[in-house]
Protein backbone atom coordinates (compact mmCIF):
# COMPACT_ATOMS: atom_id res chain seq x y z
CA UNK A 1 0.00 0.00 0.00
CA UNK A 2 1.03 3.11 -1.16
CA UNK A 3 2.67 4.95 2.24
CA UNK A 4 0.87 8.68 0.46
CA UNK A 5 -2.66 7.12 1.77
CA UNK A 6 -3.30 8.54 5.42
CA UNK A 7 -4.22 6.06 8.25
CA UNK A 8 -7.33 8.34 8.42
CA UNK A 9 -8.60 7.73 4.51
CA UNK A 10 -8.07 4.18 5.55
CA UNK A 11 -9.71 4.17 8.96
CA UNK A 12 -12.91 6.10 7.13
CA UNK A 13 -13.26 3.48 4.24
CA UNK A 14 -13.03 0.68 6.61
CA UNK A 15 -15.94 2.22 9.08
CA UNK A 16 -18.42 3.56 6.06
CA UNK A 17 -17.52 -0.15 4.63
CA UNK A 18 -18.78 -1.82 7.84
CA UNK A 19 -21.52 0.17 8.36
CA UNK A 20 -23.23 -0.32 5.13
CA UNK A 21 -22.54 -3.78 4.49
CA UNK A 22 -21.55 -5.40 7.62
CA UNK A 23 -17.98 -6.56 6.13
CA UNK A 24 -14.40 -5.41 6.64
CA UNK A 25 -12.32 -4.30 3.83
CA UNK A 26 -8.60 -5.09 3.70
CA UNK A 27 -5.64 -4.27 2.20
CA UNK A 28 -3.92 -7.13 -0.31
CA UNK A 29 -0.12 -7.34 -0.89
CA UNK A 30 1.71 -8.39 -3.78
CA UNK A 31 1.56 -11.79 -3.26
CA UNK A 32 -2.60 -11.53 -2.70
CA UNK A 33 -2.91 -12.49 0.99
CA UNK A 34 -4.59 -10.11 2.79
CA UNK A 35 -4.49 -8.41 6.67
CA UNK A 36 -6.40 -11.02 8.52
CA UNK A 37 -6.09 -9.81 12.51
CA UNK A 38 -8.17 -13.26 13.25
CA UNK A 39 -7.34 -16.40 14.15
CA UNK A 40 -8.31 -18.14 10.57
CA UNK A 41 -5.35 -16.44 9.07
CA UNK A 42 -4.21 -18.86 7.31
CA UNK A 43 -7.55 -19.75 5.83
CA UNK A 44 -8.28 -16.51 4.42
CA UNK A 45 -4.63 -16.84 3.01
CA UNK A 46 -4.41 -20.40 1.83
CA UNK A 47 -2.40 -20.47 -1.52
CA UNK A 48 -5.49 -20.56 -3.98
CA UNK A 49 -6.68 -18.06 -2.32
CA UNK A 50 -3.61 -16.08 -2.88
CA UNK A 51 -3.38 -16.92 -6.22
CA UNK A 52 -6.94 -16.11 -7.09
CA UNK A 53 -6.99 -12.81 -5.52
CA UNK A 54 -2.96 -11.57 -7.67
CA UNK A 55 -5.69 -12.45 -10.75
CA UNK A 56 -8.17 -10.68 -9.43
CA UNK A 57 -6.51 -7.34 -8.79
CA UNK A 58 -4.40 -7.97 -12.29
CA UNK A 59 -8.22 -8.30 -14.25
CA UNK A 60 -9.36 -4.84 -12.18
CA UNK A 61 -6.78 -3.01 -13.96
CA UNK A 62 -7.40 -4.57 -17.35
CA UNK A 63 -11.14 -3.85 -16.82
CA UNK A 64 -10.67 -0.64 -15.15
CA UNK A 65 -13.40 -1.70 -12.36
CA UNK A 66 -13.75 -4.21 -9.46
CA UNK A 67 -13.26 -7.32 -10.16
CA UNK A 68 -15.66 -9.81 -8.32
CA UNK A 69 -14.66 -13.69 -8.33
CA UNK A 70 -15.20 -17.18 -6.65
CA UNK A 71 -12.50 -18.10 -4.34
CA UNK A 72 -13.84 -21.26 -4.07
CA UNK A 73 -17.37 -23.30 -5.23
CA UNK A 74 -20.42 -21.03 -3.66
CA UNK A 75 -17.67 -18.23 -2.10
CA UNK A 76 -17.46 -14.58 -3.62
CA UNK A 77 -15.24 -11.82 -2.76
CA UNK A 78 -14.50 -8.98 -4.93
CA UNK A 79 -11.27 -7.05 -5.31
CA UNK A 80 -10.77 -2.93 -6.06
CA UNK A 81 -7.65 -1.40 -7.89
CA UNK A 82 -6.08 1.09 -5.83
CA UNK A 83 -4.34 3.44 -8.89
CA UNK A 84 -3.09 6.63 -8.51
CA UNK A 85 -2.38 8.22 -12.10
CA UNK A 86 -1.07 5.69 -14.03
CA UNK A 87 0.16 3.41 -10.97
CA UNK A 88 -0.96 0.66 -9.29
CA UNK A 89 -0.67 1.42 -5.63
CA UNK A 90 -2.15 -1.76 -4.51
CA UNK A 91 -5.59 -3.12 -3.74
CA UNK A 92 -8.60 -4.03 -1.42
CA UNK A 93 -10.46 -7.06 -0.89
CA UNK A 94 -13.76 -6.46 -0.05
CA UNK A 95 -14.35 -9.66 1.94
CA UNK A 96 -15.74 -12.86 1.42
CA UNK A 97 -19.85 -14.46 0.92
CA UNK A 98 -21.40 -17.42 0.17
CA UNK A 99 -24.12 -16.59 -2.53
CA UNK A 100 -27.79 -17.22 -2.43
CA UNK A 101 -29.05 -19.98 -4.76
CA UNK A 102 -25.62 -21.19 -4.94
CA UNK A 103 -26.26 -25.38 -4.86
CA UNK A 104 -22.82 -25.43 -2.90
CA UNK A 105 -22.63 -27.11 0.51
CA UNK A 106 -20.22 -25.73 2.98
CA UNK A 107 -18.47 -28.99 3.45
CA UNK A 108 -17.58 -28.33 -0.24
CA UNK A 109 -16.05 -24.94 0.20
CA UNK A 110 -14.51 -26.68 3.36
CA UNK A 111 -12.63 -29.53 1.39
CA UNK A 112 -11.77 -26.86 -1.19
CA UNK A 113 -9.79 -25.00 1.57
CA UNK A 114 -8.27 -27.95 3.01
CA UNK A 115 -6.93 -29.24 -0.53
CA UNK A 116 -5.13 -26.05 -0.60
CA UNK A 117 -3.01 -27.25 2.84
CA UNK A 118 -5.18 -25.70 5.77
CA UNK A 119 -6.23 -27.64 8.65
CA UNK A 120 -10.14 -28.81 9.09
CA UNK A 121 -10.72 -27.41 12.17
CA UNK A 122 -9.92 -23.95 10.38
CA UNK A 123 -11.29 -24.36 7.31
CA UNK A 124 -14.50 -25.32 9.17
CA UNK A 125 -14.60 -22.37 11.37
CA UNK A 126 -13.89 -20.01 8.60
CA UNK A 127 -16.91 -21.26 6.54
CA UNK A 128 -19.13 -20.84 9.26
CA UNK A 129 -18.63 -17.54 9.28
CA UNK A 130 -19.22 -16.48 6.52
CA UNK A 131 -21.94 -14.87 5.66
CA UNK A 132 -24.97 -15.55 2.92
CA UNK A 133 -25.78 -12.79 0.31
CA UNK A 134 -27.57 -12.44 -2.96
CA UNK A 135 -25.46 -12.05 -5.83
CA UNK A 136 -26.20 -8.64 -7.26
CA UNK A 137 -25.80 -7.05 -3.38
CA UNK A 138 -22.00 -8.22 -3.93
CA UNK A 139 -21.78 -6.19 -7.13
CA UNK A 140 -23.17 -3.21 -5.05
CA UNK A 141 -20.60 -3.70 -2.59
CA UNK A 142 -17.52 -3.58 -5.04
CA UNK A 143 -18.83 -0.73 -6.71
CA UNK A 144 -19.63 1.21 -3.33
CA UNK A 145 -16.26 0.36 -2.05
CA UNK A 146 -14.27 1.42 -5.24
CA UNK A 147 -16.41 4.54 -5.06
CA UNK A 148 -15.91 5.76 -1.73
CA UNK A 149 -12.11 4.90 -1.82
CA UNK A 150 -11.54 7.67 -4.72
CA UNK A 151 -13.98 9.94 -3.15
CA UNK A 152 -11.86 9.92 0.17
CA UNK A 153 -8.82 9.15 -1.22
CA UNK A 154 -9.05 12.21 -4.27
CA UNK A 155 -6.67 9.89 -6.13
CA UNK A 156 -7.00 9.95 -9.68
CA UNK A 157 -7.38 6.91 -11.58
CA UNK A 158 -6.00 7.68 -14.79
CA UNK A 159 -4.96 4.14 -15.85
CA UNK A 160 -8.57 2.98 -15.06
CA UNK A 161 -10.16 5.02 -16.61
CA UNK A 162 -8.49 4.78 -19.80
CA UNK A 163 -8.71 0.90 -19.94
CA UNK A 164 -12.39 1.06 -18.72
CA UNK A 165 -13.43 2.86 -21.92
CA UNK A 166 -11.16 0.75 -24.16
CA UNK A 167 -12.92 -2.45 -22.48
CA UNK A 168 -16.32 -0.68 -23.38
CA UNK A 169 -14.97 0.40 -26.45
CA UNK A 170 -14.16 -3.04 -27.70
CA UNK A 171 -17.22 -4.35 -26.30
CA UNK A 172 -19.65 -2.33 -28.16
CA UNK A 173 -17.81 -2.77 -31.09
CA UNK A 174 -17.62 -6.83 -30.99
CA UNK A 175 -21.46 -6.62 -30.20
CA UNK A 176 -22.62 -4.47 -33.20
CA UNK A 177 -20.18 -6.71 -35.49
CA UNK A 178 -21.85 -9.79 -34.39
CA UNK A 179 -25.35 -8.10 -34.59
CA UNK A 180 -24.23 -7.08 -38.39
CA UNK A 181 -22.79 -10.94 -39.28
CA UNK A 182 -26.67 -12.00 -39.17
CA UNK A 183 -27.59 -9.49 -40.95
CA UNK A 184 -27.52 -9.13 -45.29
CA UNK A 185 -23.45 -6.85 -45.53
CA UNK A 186 -24.15 -2.93 -45.80
CA UNK A 187 -22.14 -0.28 -47.61
CA UNK A 188 -20.34 2.00 -45.54
CA UNK A 189 -23.11 3.84 -43.15
CA UNK A 190 -22.39 7.44 -44.75
CA UNK A 191 -25.73 8.40 -43.37
CA UNK A 192 -24.30 7.45 -39.67
CA UNK A 193 -21.39 9.98 -40.14
CA UNK A 194 -24.51 13.12 -40.15
CA UNK A 195 -25.46 11.05 -37.04
CA UNK A 196 -22.55 11.33 -35.15
CA UNK A 197 -21.75 14.76 -36.40
CA UNK A 198 -25.21 15.61 -34.79
CA UNK A 199 -24.76 13.96 -31.55
CA UNK A 200 -21.66 15.89 -31.15
CA UNK A 201 -23.04 19.22 -31.97
CA UNK A 202 -25.30 18.62 -28.58
CA UNK A 203 -22.64 17.55 -26.65
CA UNK A 204 -23.80 14.06 -25.80
CA UNK A 205 -20.60 11.98 -25.68
CA UNK A 206 -21.85 9.08 -24.04
CA UNK A 207 -24.19 8.89 -26.99
CA UNK A 208 -21.38 9.86 -29.85
CA UNK A 209 -19.01 7.20 -28.83
CA UNK A 210 -21.52 4.87 -28.80
CA UNK A 211 -22.01 5.66 -32.44
CA UNK A 212 -18.66 5.77 -32.84
CA UNK A 213 -18.14 2.50 -32.13
CA UNK A 214 -21.35 1.56 -34.44
CA UNK A 215 -19.34 3.68 -37.38
CA UNK A 216 -16.35 1.60 -36.37
CA UNK A 217 -17.58 -2.02 -36.78
CA UNK A 218 -19.42 -1.24 -39.54
CA UNK A 219 -16.00 -0.09 -40.87
CA UNK A 220 -14.20 -3.65 -39.97
CA UNK A 221 -16.85 -5.96 -41.52
CA UNK A 222 -16.73 -3.16 -45.13
CA UNK A 223 -12.95 -4.59 -44.96
CA UNK A 224 -10.83 -6.16 -42.31
CA UNK A 225 -7.77 -4.48 -43.75
CA UNK A 226 -5.95 -1.79 -42.05
CA UNK A 227 -5.08 0.51 -45.25
CA UNK A 228 -8.79 0.40 -45.69
CA UNK A 229 -10.00 1.03 -42.20
CA UNK A 230 -7.15 4.26 -42.08
CA UNK A 231 -8.26 5.58 -44.86
CA UNK A 232 -12.19 5.16 -44.14
CA UNK A 233 -11.40 6.88 -40.26
CA UNK A 234 -9.74 9.50 -42.33
CA UNK A 235 -12.21 10.00 -44.45
CA UNK A 236 -14.43 10.02 -41.36
CA UNK A 237 -12.54 12.55 -39.81
CA UNK A 238 -12.24 15.06 -42.10
CA UNK A 239 -15.88 15.07 -42.85
CA UNK A 240 -16.89 15.98 -39.22
CA UNK A 241 -13.94 18.55 -39.05
CA UNK A 242 -15.72 20.57 -42.05
CA UNK A 243 -18.89 20.13 -40.75
CA UNK A 244 -18.25 21.58 -37.48
CA UNK A 245 -15.98 24.46 -39.43
CA UNK A 246 -18.76 25.00 -41.73
CA UNK A 247 -21.24 25.13 -39.16
CA UNK A 248 -19.03 28.25 -37.57
CA UNK A 249 -15.82 29.82 -38.59
CA UNK A 250 -14.58 29.99 -35.01
CA UNK A 251 -14.48 26.55 -35.30
CA UNK A 252 -11.37 26.46 -38.18
CA UNK A 253 -8.42 25.81 -35.74
CA UNK A 254 -9.75 22.26 -35.98
CA UNK A 255 -8.01 22.40 -39.66
CA UNK A 256 -5.13 22.23 -37.84
CA UNK A 257 -5.80 19.56 -34.82
CA UNK A 258 -7.42 17.15 -37.49
CA UNK A 259 -3.62 17.13 -38.76
CA UNK A 260 -2.71 16.14 -35.78
CA UNK A 261 -5.16 13.48 -35.77
CA UNK A 262 -4.49 11.81 -38.99
CA UNK A 263 -0.71 11.75 -37.65
CA UNK A 264 -2.02 9.41 -35.42
CA UNK A 265 -3.93 7.13 -37.39
CA UNK A 266 -1.14 6.81 -39.96
CA UNK A 267 1.47 5.43 -37.19
CA UNK A 268 -1.77 3.50 -34.85
CA UNK A 269 -0.80 -0.35 -36.12
CA UNK A 270 -3.57 -3.45 -34.86
CA UNK A 271 -7.37 -2.76 -35.00
CA UNK A 272 -7.94 -1.94 -31.53
CA UNK A 273 -5.23 0.47 -30.89
CA UNK A 274 -6.39 2.09 -33.67
CA UNK A 275 -9.74 1.94 -32.45
CA UNK A 276 -8.28 3.63 -29.14
CA UNK A 277 -6.89 6.79 -31.01
CA UNK A 278 -9.56 7.61 -32.98
CA UNK A 279 -12.04 7.61 -29.70
CA UNK A 280 -9.14 9.80 -28.29
CA UNK A 281 -9.37 12.26 -31.32
CA UNK A 282 -13.41 12.56 -31.13
CA UNK A 283 -13.14 13.31 -27.05
CA UNK A 284 -10.44 15.79 -28.01
CA UNK A 285 -13.02 16.92 -31.26
CA UNK A 286 -15.41 17.59 -28.97
CA UNK A 287 -13.21 19.24 -26.52
CA UNK A 288 -11.83 21.32 -29.18
CA UNK A 289 -15.35 22.65 -30.53
CA UNK A 290 -16.13 24.17 -26.83
CA UNK A 291 -12.39 25.37 -26.73
CA UNK A 292 -11.84 26.93 -30.10
CA UNK A 293 -15.74 27.96 -30.28
CA UNK A 294 -17.37 28.62 -27.43
CA UNK A 295 -14.58 28.70 -25.34
CA UNK A 296 -13.04 31.49 -26.60
CA UNK A 297 -15.92 33.73 -26.78
CA UNK A 298 -16.86 35.46 -23.35
CA UNK A 299 -17.34 33.88 -20.19
CA UNK A 300 -20.95 35.21 -20.00
CA UNK A 301 -21.56 34.34 -23.04
CA UNK A 302 -20.33 30.55 -22.34
CA UNK A 303 -22.33 30.61 -19.23
CA UNK A 304 -25.36 31.82 -21.36
CA UNK A 305 -24.57 28.56 -24.08
CA UNK A 306 -24.04 26.06 -21.33
CA UNK A 307 -27.65 26.95 -19.71
CA UNK A 308 -28.93 27.15 -23.25
CA UNK A 309 -27.25 23.23 -23.68
CA UNK A 310 -28.49 22.13 -20.57
CA UNK A 311 -31.98 23.41 -20.81
CA UNK A 312 -33.21 23.40 -24.69
CA UNK A 313 -35.65 20.52 -23.89
CA UNK A 314 -37.47 22.93 -21.37
CA UNK A 315 -39.25 25.77 -21.79
CA UNK A 316 -36.91 28.20 -22.23
CA UNK A 317 -37.40 32.23 -21.92
CA UNK A 318 -34.72 35.10 -22.68
CA UNK A 319 -35.26 36.37 -18.79
CA UNK A 320 -34.24 33.05 -17.62
CA UNK A 321 -31.01 33.04 -19.60
CA UNK A 322 -30.22 36.71 -18.64
CA UNK A 323 -30.78 36.11 -15.10
CA UNK A 324 -28.46 33.10 -14.91
CA UNK A 325 -25.55 35.19 -16.93
CA UNK A 326 -26.25 38.13 -14.59
CA UNK A 327 -26.89 40.30 -17.22
CA UNK A 328 -29.89 42.49 -19.23
CA UNK A 329 -31.84 40.97 -21.75
CA UNK A 330 -30.90 42.98 -24.34
CA UNK A 331 -27.01 42.57 -23.38
CA UNK A 332 -26.86 38.70 -23.47
CA UNK A 333 -28.98 39.07 -26.48
CA UNK A 334 -26.47 41.11 -28.43
CA UNK A 335 -23.17 39.17 -26.92
CA UNK A 336 -24.23 35.99 -28.20
CA UNK A 337 -24.99 37.36 -31.15
CA UNK A 338 -21.76 39.04 -32.04
CA UNK A 339 -19.57 36.21 -30.84
CA UNK A 340 -21.30 33.17 -32.37
CA UNK A 341 -23.19 34.51 -35.02
CA UNK A 342 -26.19 33.31 -33.70
CA UNK A 343 -29.44 34.84 -32.10
CA UNK A 344 -30.24 32.95 -28.58
CA UNK A 345 -33.24 31.89 -30.20
CA UNK A 346 -31.60 30.07 -33.76
CA UNK A 347 -29.14 28.42 -30.76
CA UNK A 348 -32.22 26.77 -29.03
CA UNK A 349 -34.20 25.67 -32.41
CA UNK A 350 -30.65 24.15 -33.76
CA UNK A 351 -30.22 21.84 -30.70
CA UNK A 352 -34.28 20.95 -30.30
CA UNK A 353 -34.35 19.91 -34.09
CA UNK A 354 -30.57 17.92 -33.12
CA UNK A 355 -32.13 16.04 -30.74
CA UNK A 356 -35.31 15.29 -32.59
CA UNK A 357 -33.31 13.99 -35.47
CA UNK A 358 -31.55 11.75 -33.57
CA UNK A 359 -34.71 10.18 -31.92
CA UNK A 360 -36.65 10.30 -35.09
CA UNK A 361 -33.33 7.93 -35.84
CA UNK A 362 -33.44 6.07 -33.27
CA UNK A 363 -36.69 5.49 -31.38
CA UNK A 364 -39.83 4.50 -32.29
CA UNK A 365 -41.28 7.60 -30.30
CA UNK A 366 -44.46 9.42 -32.42
CA UNK A 367 -44.08 12.59 -33.63
CA UNK A 368 -46.02 14.07 -31.43
CA UNK A 369 -43.83 12.65 -28.56
CA UNK A 370 -40.63 13.54 -30.22
CA UNK A 371 -41.78 17.04 -30.28
CA UNK A 372 -42.09 17.21 -26.78
CA UNK A 373 -38.88 15.34 -25.90
CA UNK A 374 -37.74 18.15 -27.82
CA UNK A 375 -38.91 21.27 -26.19
CA UNK A 376 -41.95 22.04 -28.47
CA UNK A 377 -45.30 22.88 -26.70
CA UNK A 378 -46.89 22.43 -29.77
CA UNK A 379 -46.36 19.62 -32.86
CA UNK A 380 -47.45 21.68 -35.77
CA UNK A 381 -44.56 24.30 -34.68
CA UNK A 382 -42.45 21.11 -34.50
CA UNK A 383 -43.55 20.91 -38.12
CA UNK A 384 -42.18 22.99 -39.03
CA UNK A 385 -39.61 24.06 -37.81
CA UNK A 386 -37.96 21.01 -38.49
CA UNK A 387 -39.28 21.29 -42.69
CA UNK A 388 -37.56 24.97 -42.36
CA UNK A 389 -34.26 23.06 -41.31
CA UNK A 390 -33.99 20.09 -42.74
CA UNK A 391 -36.60 20.64 -46.06
CA UNK A 392 -38.91 17.60 -44.85
CA UNK A 393 -41.30 16.86 -42.48
CA UNK A 394 -40.76 14.54 -39.38
CA UNK A 395 -42.29 11.96 -40.88
CA UNK A 396 -41.01 11.75 -44.31
CA UNK A 397 -37.65 12.17 -42.96
CA UNK A 398 -38.18 8.93 -41.03
CA UNK A 399 -39.52 6.86 -44.08
CA UNK A 400 -36.00 8.32 -46.14
CA UNK A 401 -34.05 6.84 -42.85
CA UNK A 402 -35.62 3.64 -42.84
CA UNK A 403 -35.65 3.08 -46.44
CA UNK A 404 -39.49 3.67 -46.97
CA UNK A 405 -39.25 6.05 -49.88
Amino acid sequence: MSTTLSANVMTQLRRTYRSDFGLTCRPISDSGAITATDRNRAAHNNAIFCRARVHALQEAVRWGEPYALFLAPGLMTWIVPLVEGESLQGGLSGGEVRVEGDTSEPTEIINFIVSAGVSRKAATTYVNQVVRWPQPRVHEAAASLFASFYQLSGWSPTLLTRNRDNALQQRQIAEVIHERKRQPQRAYPLEEERILLSLIRVGDRAAARSMLNTMLAAIFLYSPREAVIRARVIEMMGYLVRAAVEDSPLLEPLLERQQQWMMRVFTTEGFEALCVVVREALDDFMQSIFEQGYGRTNKKVRKALDYISDHFSEEIRLEAVAAHVGLSTFRIAHMVKDHTGRTILQHVKRLRIEKARHLIEETSLTCAEIAYAAGFSDQSFFTRQFREMTGTTPAKYRRERRGLG
